[in-house]
């Protein structure tokens, strides 16, 4: 039997109002929400109990559902140490569950940090491991708590400073966790081409017992397996979108694939495209829903 999966893109791709983005969802046949950032001009680890609930009644009435709360808890410097990325975090760690709770999606995301000294850091397990290994600690205990509050997590690498930049950098990040059954890996496979890692089979295989949803955009390079330069459709990538995601679909790692919009330069024939986008995966992958 084969495997399907669901699109769904950043609600920030469907517009700013809320409601308006809702319908563009509709209009472009997705059923799910990926929520991020654009709700009532915050991201959704600022909402309160007034806006969580707004926008639960409004996904409601339209029979959409969240999948995920895409929020942005952890995405800074480890340097400034442990007291200071607990202080900045946790309550709006705090605040993200309270949303969770009225939103009910069925994963809770949360970024993987950086460092200002990554171009330094051959490593960065070994480095954290020497240098900062309560990393491991703040990432289990919000692990613990949004799990006790009864959701799974996810885990996205980013770009620029991040702690991820290749594959063995988060297997290893992963098995120090050792929490394998309340998390697993967003795969942005742009981002970690921009941190140094191409995508390809060989690297989806490394990472697949870990990924529980996958991040696609386009994006170009100017030479064969070279470093992200343009923004690109899907169409037009430089990496294999389409036998990575059928290779995805098949093994059921990630039930929903979310489109993301394209880093890099932007070219003079190039404008983003989310219905172009959309339609592409559909005509490409009979197993998207």
């Amino acid at each position: 039997m084969k495997q399907h999966v669901q699109l769904t893109v950043l609600n920030g791709m469907a517009g700013n109002d809320v409601e308006a983005c809702m319908d563009q969802h509709l209009a472009w046949g997705l059923q799910v929400l990926d929520l991020k950032d654009r709700i009532f001009g915050k991201g959704v680890e600022h909402l309160n109990q007034e806006d969580a609930e707004k926008v639960a009644v409004l996904a409601s009435d339209r029979k959409l559902s969240v999948h995920t709360l895409s929020t942005g808890v952890f995405h800074s410097d480890i340097e400034v140490g442990e007291d200071a990325f607990r202080q900045q975090w946790f309550p709006l760690l705090e605040n993200a569950i309270v949303v969770a709770k009225i939103l009910k999606p069925g994963q809770v995301r949360l970024l993987m940090a950086g460092s200002h000294k990554r171009a330094d850091v051959l490593d960065s397990s070994v480095y954290l491991a020497e240098t900062h290994p309560w990393v491991y600690g703040v990432y289990r205990e919000a692990v613990d708590r949004i799990s006790d509050a009864g959701f799974h997590v996810v885990i996205e690498n980013e770009v620029r400073n991040c702690l991820f930049s290749s594959a063995q950098e988060i297997l290893s990040f992963f098995e120090v966790l050792d929490q394998s059954d309340a998390v697993s890996l967003i795969w942005d496979a742009q981002n970690l081409w921009q941190m140094g890692t191409f995508p390809t089979l060989e690297v989806y295989h490394m990472l697949r017992p870990l990924i529980g949803m996958v991040h696609v955009k386009g994006g170009r390079a100017e030479v064969p397996g070279g470093p992200l330069v343009w923004k690109a459709g899907l169409e037009d990538a430089s990496w294999p979108v389409v036998s990575i995601l059928k290779a995805a679909i098949a093994d059921g790692v990630s039930p929903v694939i979310c489109l993301n919009p394209s880093h890099g330069q932007k070219s003079d024939n190039y404008v983003e495209d989310v219905a172009e986008n959309l339609a592409f995966l559909r005509r490409e992958i009979e197993e998207v829903a």
